[in-house]
């Protein structure tokens, strides 16, 4: 799928497309009620409303934002773009199927950017800026029987993760895992994340994984 983006979105990568193929695989024959949150270009979101789900699209970018519904129009489908910070714009609102590629590279500093380019991937000293909120607020914006499904890094903590879900209630597996060298944004950062112990010594490779969470189906 061709996308176009305002200048400083962020570029849909393998796992963007790997997360979108999930996400309308959860769907309940492409119905339900989707929300992506750090939406990007929308890659996720305009999938998912391909198949025929209700789709909204939170990124904290205006011009990810934008760039959502400009695509949405040009393919003539229904995204409801919202900029904000994570679950803020949709408070009080459950979901079928959360979707999420968020920031995961670690920095130099836990201080988020406010603005630029590399807001669009750091996420504090562990990468785990933006996954950590996710999962605590994650179970209460999903319908039961939702399902939460999550990209990162095996360098960011995968068990954590998990343990953080399920301590939330839901049930958690790892669907997909796919190990490959080292991206460039994780390239440029060898010696940080080998003095953190994320990467052992010389180590090149990590393992992209989506992780997944589920919560109980409502007794009655």
């Amino acid at each position: 799928m061709r996308l176009l983006r305002l200048p400083g979105v962020f570029r849909p990568r393998s796992d963007s497309w790997m997360l979108a193929r999930e996400t309308v695989a959860a769907l309940n024959g492409g119905r339900g009620d989707v929300l992506e949150l750090c939406t990007g270009s929308g890659a996720v979101a305009l999938e998912a409303a391909a198949a025929g789900a209700r789709v909204t699209a939170v990124d904290i970018s205006r011009r990810s934002v934008a760039t959502v519904r400009l695509n949405a129009a040009l393919r003539r489908l229904r995204v409801d773009a919202r900029q904000g910070s994570l679950f803020e714009p949709v408070a009080g609102e459950r979901f079928d199927v959360i979707a999420t590629n968020p920031p995961y590279v670690p920095a130099a500093t836990n201080d988020l950017p406010a603005r630029g380019a590399r807001r669009a991937w750091d996420a504090g000293r562990d990468g785990r800026a933006l996954i950590d909120p996710i999962c605590d607020a994650a179970p209460e914006h999903l319908s039961p029987g939702g399902t939460l499904l999550m990209i990162h890094s095996s360098l960011c903590g995968t068990e954590e993760t998990l343990a953080r879900l399920e301590a939330g209630g839901l049930a958690v597996d790892v669907p997909v895992r796919e190990r490959g060298p080292l991206g460039p944004l994780m390239l440029a950062r060898v010696e940080q994340l080998e003095a953190t112990g994320a990467l052992a010594p010389g180590e090149r490779e990590e393992e992209l994984v989506i992780v997944r969470g589920v919560k109980p189906a409502s007794r009655g």
